[in-house]
């Protein structure tokens, strides 16, 4: 059987805040064959004084330019670009305002309701990460989402990184037998490669993947 596993290469801060790192990120993960490079979308003027990565988010965000520049970018090098908005705002930035017919949604906003509802508007394919979640709360997100057309429930375990003890793979069996509607895929946050190619094997039509080009940066 012959079947095209879709591969996200997870940017995410990485960049530091650096749009030439970023572009040479984008660079090679293209080589490397990837399909798609994501993102993530947020202001730190939304993020609360008390949070104490505040700071940090106002080093890494992404400026609305910075958006279209990386899209146009990925795209002259052959893959997708994608990201995750983690607030209505962003979400507006990269569906009216970018184009993206494809959005991630991270774990920690699967219950943000007003966020998926217009997702749902907006978005043709959704990639939606479990991360912590029961299937009670998955089943519940999925009411939110039930114009796009197409689907991807992540399995992700909310570790940075998971121990491959910690993996939990057969949560994706699960994710299918309990919905078979959907598409399964699998946010691999272990090091090496051994979780990801099991968690094809068990059936995930998604891997995404972080990557950095440098193991020293903070």
């Amino acid at each position: 059987m012959k079947r095209k596993t879709i591969i996200i290469a997870e940017i995410g801060e990485n960049h530091m805040g650096d749009m030439e790192r970023a572009k040479k990120m984008i660079t090679e993960a293209a080589k490397a064959g990837v399909d798609m490079v994501k993102f993530q979308s947020y202001l730190a003027s939304e993020v609360a004084d008390t949070d104490p990565e505040k700071e940090w988010f106002a080093k890494v965000q992404l400026s609305d330019e910075a958006h279209y520049e990386l899209k146009e970018y990925a795209e002259k090098h052959g893959v997708e670009f994608l990201s995750s908005p983690f607030s209505l705002n962003r979400a507006k930035l990269l569906c009216e305002g970018v184009g993206l017919k494809k959005i991630k949604i991270a774990s920690s906003e699967l219950l943000n309701f007003p966020l998926l509802d217009y997702i749902d508007q907006h978005a043709e394919t959704v990639f939606l990460s479990t991360g912590i979640a029961t299937l009670a709360e998955i089943k519940l997100a999925l009411t939110h989402l039930s114009k796009a057309k197409t689907c991807y429930l992540m399995h992700c375990v909310t570790q940075y990184p998971v121990r491959p003890e910690d993996a939990n793979l057969n949560v994706i069996t699960t994710l299918r037998a309990e919905f078979p509607r959907h598409h399964i895929g699998y946010s691999d946050h272990t090091v090496g490669l051994q979780a990801a190619l099991t968690a094809v094997t068990l059936g995930a039509e998604v891997i995404e993947k972080h990557f950095t080009l440098d193991k020293s940066l903070p």
